[in-house]
């Protein structure tokens, strides 16, 4: 009767260890905006793989992810980007409105105290270059854009 518990417990030490195979891995990348802003002419180049590992993978086929961190004092509901990335031998540039305010000015990302965090899905199967950089800029009609915290892409299954 006493083994029987043991019995188990072995069991489900082995379904869980044989189920935890190495599977697809996910890569993203977030960078910081400076204090002073994002200007017009910037644009941020983010690497979604960690280049200096010699096991990655260069091409997959992932969900093409793109996340913004704002301050509840960004002026806008919106934000306009403009996001290139390789894919194989063709370069892939989207034009993306990302909304972050409702039309009653509530801020639809999640987070608390004047932090909130927004995606965006930019592809739902698209073969990318996890090696190669995403190139991010803002292209909203003001010179220096304030009041953005974090940006990130990422490509997941």
């Amino acid at each position: 009767m006493q083994r029987l518990p043991a019995l188990i417990a072995a069991i489900v030490c082995l379904i869980l260890a044989a189920s935890c195979g190495r599977g697809e891995r996910d890569y993203s990348r977030w960078t910081s905006i400076p204090a002073e802003g994002w200007a017009y002419g910037d644009t941020l180049a983010l690497t979604p793989a960690d280049t200096t590992l010699n096991d990655n993978d260069s091409l997959v086929r992932r969900a093409l992810r793109l996340g913004l961190v704002h301050t509840s004092a960004y002026p806008y509901a919106n934000l306009w980007l403009e996001v290139t990335y390789r894919g194989g031998a063709a370069i892939h540039r989207d034009t993306v409105n990302l909304t972050l305010a409702d039309i009653y000015g509530r801020w639809l990302g999640k987070g608390f105290g004047s932090f909130y965090q927004c995606e965006a899905v930019l592809d739902t199967d698209t073969e990318i270059d996890v090696t190669q950089p995403v190139l991010v800029r803002h292209i909203m009609r003001v010179d220096t854009l304030r009041n953005i915290d974090r940006i990130g892409i990422s490509a997941e299954n």
